[in-house]
């Protein structure tokens, strides 16, 4: 990904920078829903720990994150926004529609 960060990607988007490495995806959704279904290559942070954990984040490469639609993610996005890194970007859809549009195997739930 290049130029300004877009508030809000799309799954194909994020596939391409998984196929790149380059940017760190994260998920904000709890332990147990990651259990069920997971992107290969993201890092888990469960939005109520994102605050505390932030600092694991890196400043100099873009930050992709997704949740199971895009509710929780959107509001990490922002909190990061907000906090100094300017290269985040939240998956608009979620896992849902990474399971719908890039890799059905995925389970949906």
């Amino acid at each position: 990904m290049s130029g300004a960060y877009p508030i809000e990607i799309t799954v194909h988007d994020l596939k391409r920078a998984l196929a790149e490495g380059s940017a760190r995806v994260v998920d904000v959704r709890e332990p147990w829903e990651a259990e069920l279904a997971r992107i290969d290559g993201a890092q888990l942070i469960p939005l109520g720990e994102f605050a505390a954990r932030a600092g694991e984040l890196p400043r100099d490469m873009p930050i992709l994150i997704h949740c199971h639609h895009g509710g929780r993610s959107m509001q990490a996005t922002q909190w990061l926004r907000r906090n100094g890194f300017d290269k985040v970007s939240n998956v608009a859809g979620g896992i849902d529609a990474w399971s719908r549009e890039v890799d059905p195997a995925v389970p949906r739930y």
